[in-house]
């Protein structure tokens, strides 16, 4: 190649790069919960329940980005996230003052565990999370391979607060009021949502409500069994510790892409 014809070369393109998408609209909860929706590239494929790359562009050039689960279903044509804000957080503190137009970037691969084709089948789908681990749930209450799948879809999400769980109540209410999922969802799923910290109507951490076997006494459902249960938790690490060791005692296995089993865990979670 001549030196001019270097000079004129298209810069090499990296495949793997993130893509840069614009945000559509934004949500704050509290102080500390926000979701946003951006668009989607075209190309863009995921199994709902799969986390990805997003981040911003930090002041030298360089991509921040950090581990976010899609909280829309592989369905939707935007992609929306529901986030914590860290005042002090390399990419929070920033992310947190987006508005609508401007732009986010999205990476190209999804990845993750909290997904259908790392369960056996089973009656039952529990979907443990606390705090911000409810995002991935809300990508799947709302697939329709979830009701094709389960006779019973159980959402718990436990908060400090009570205007914490104003997302979750939200997104179970638009599911079971869907124009299409609606009908699947009725009569199979529920969420039980619990706080730690102020008068509810259910009160403290779910690792507790299992060991007491109150969360089941609410729901009038017989205790977590191996034949019938399968489960995903997505939370805070020891919640999730907590949790594991829990499904373990009930006979639960452990299940990954590679080996599908009773239950999975997101080992990636953020927030």
């Amino acid at each position: 190649m001549t030196t001019a014809n270097a000079q004129t070369a298209a810069p090499r393109v990296n495949p793997n790069a993130p893509t840069e998408e614009t945000v559509l609209s934004v949500h704050h909860y509290t102080d500390r919960l926000f979701k946003f929706r951006l668009t989607r590239p075209d190309a863009f494929r995921f199994r709902s329940g799969e986390f990805i790359m997003i981040g911003l562009p930090k002041e030298d050039g360089k991509p921040l980005l950090r581990a976010y689960s899609i909280a829309s279903p592989s369905w939707d044509e935007e992609l929306e996230f529901y986030s914590i804000k860290v005042q002090d957080g390399p990419l929070t503190s920033r992310l947190q003052k987006i508005q609508p137009g401007d732009k986010v970037l999205l990476g190209k691969k999804p990845v993750g565990t909290l997904v259908h084709d790392a369960l056996v089948p089973g009656k039952r789908l529990w979907c443990f999370s606390t705090g911000t681990g409810f995002a991935p749930f809300a990508s799947v209450i709302r697939d329709p391979e979830t009701y094709e799948k389960f006779d019973e879809v159980i959402v718990t999400h436990t908060c400090r607060d009570v205007a914490e769980l104003a997302y979750s109540r939200e997104i179970v209410a638009e599911t079971l009021n869907h124009e299409f999922l609606g009908e699947m969802a009725q009569g199979k799923l529920r969420l039980y949502a619990t706080c730690t910290r102020e008068p509810f109507d259910h009160s403290g951490r779910p690792t507790d409500l299992i060991r007491s076997g109150q969360l089941f006494d609410d729901l009038g459902i017989p205790p977590l069994n191996a034949a019938d249960d399968r489960a995903m938790i997505c939370g805070s690490m020891p919640m999730t510790l907590e949790m594991k060791d829990l499904m373990l005692k009930a006979g639960l296995n452990e299940g990954s892409n590679a080996a599908p089993a009773e239950f999975v865990i997101e080992k990636a979670f953020v927030g």
